[in-house]
């Protein structure tokens, strides 16, 4: 399961006119590869995989198969569902030749207590035909999937690989570090204190900042990875400005506002989502420019 220790990149979905720009996202895809990220996580709610059907997730799934031709492994984000027996009936309505794990997130809006959340997790894990990542992100599900929960699953069954903690809470990751199993990883699913839980022994982070500066996020991830705090503390500091700016307005709304500056896409996103407003607009390209001058962070 090594292969999720890293960076990760939770890819968006370009569009143009109301469809997908297949030719925009290979030119993300590949940014991303030749940037470095370890691994790519398709259709996640980055991906705006809840506004697609189920036609257009399976040409992305296909397309960023092809694009990636091997060079990295991909996760399938879009198994979430606060109905448990719907997703258990999705998980195997998708072709997944080339993908290497599929991310559930815990159910939202309906607020189960742990032990539902649990049983969610268990009957997923029957179902799903391959490794598994739960994510926990409480900001948009209205319900935080405890440490102890976590722990629970990941010692109930090896296809459980990995927790995407999204909390923000470093304590909360550390419980998780210190009782896990050895083969269990713990990725965090928020950027601004992804550098933290990795000095507690987290494995690494699924990113949405590393769509626009995947060397540089990749760069500082690596780093403290491989203990070298110091290098990791100046790109982490180099890029914190940005990600305020990369949520004022809603997710991806922010991060294909960045991608535009870079020339990668447009800011276009699909109801109820509103592109960046104009205002924002500004004040992250003003960030972004201080970043890329920066003399640690490079474009």
């Amino acid at each position: 399961m090594k292969q999720f220790r890293g960076t990760g990149v939770a890819l968006v979905t370009p569009f143009k006119n109301g469809k997908i720009d297949f030719a925009d996202l290979e030119r993300i895809i590949n940014f991303n590869i030749d940037g470095g990220v370890d691994y790519l996580v398709s259709l996640g709610t980055t991906g705006e995989a809840v506004t697609l059907s189920e036609k257009e997730c399976q040409e992305i799934l296909n397309f960023t198969v092809k694009i990636t031709n091997k060079r990295v492994p991909i996760v399938a984000g879009l198994f979430g569902d606060n109905n448990t027996a719907r997703l258990v009936g999705r998980l195997n309505k998708y072709n997944l030749d080339g993908i290497s794990a599929v991310m559930s997130a815990s159910p939202h809006y309906v607020k189960p207590n742990q032990e539902g959340i649990f049983r969610h997790f268990m009957e997923v894990e029957k179902a799903a035909p391959l490794p598994i990542i739960m994510y926990n992100v409480p900001g948009r599900t209205s319900s935080n999937m405890s440490a102890e929960t976590t722990l629970k699953l990941a010692h109930a069954s090896d296809k459980f690989i990995a927790i995407k903690e999204a909390s923000g809470d470093i304590a909360q990751g550390t419980k998780i570090i210190k009782d896990k199993p050895d083969n269990f990883l713990v990725i965090s699913g928020d950027d601004p204190t992804a550098l933290g839980l990795i000095a507690c022994g987290g494995d690494g982070v699924i990113s949405v900042i590393a769509n626009a500066f995947p060397s540089q996020f990749s760069d500082m991830i690596r780093a403290a990875l491989n203990g070298d705090f110091a290098t990791a503390a100046q790109l982490n500091a180099d890029l914190i400005n940005v990600h305020d700016w990369l949520y004022v307005d809603g997710n991806p709304c922010g991060i294909k506002a960045a991608l535009e500056v870079l020339g990668f896409c447009n800011r276009e996103v699909r109801l109820p989502l509103s592109p960046m407003s104009p205002a924002n607009f500004t004040q992250l390209k003003k960030e972004m420019d201080k970043a890329l001058t920066n003399s640690v962070v490079k474009a």
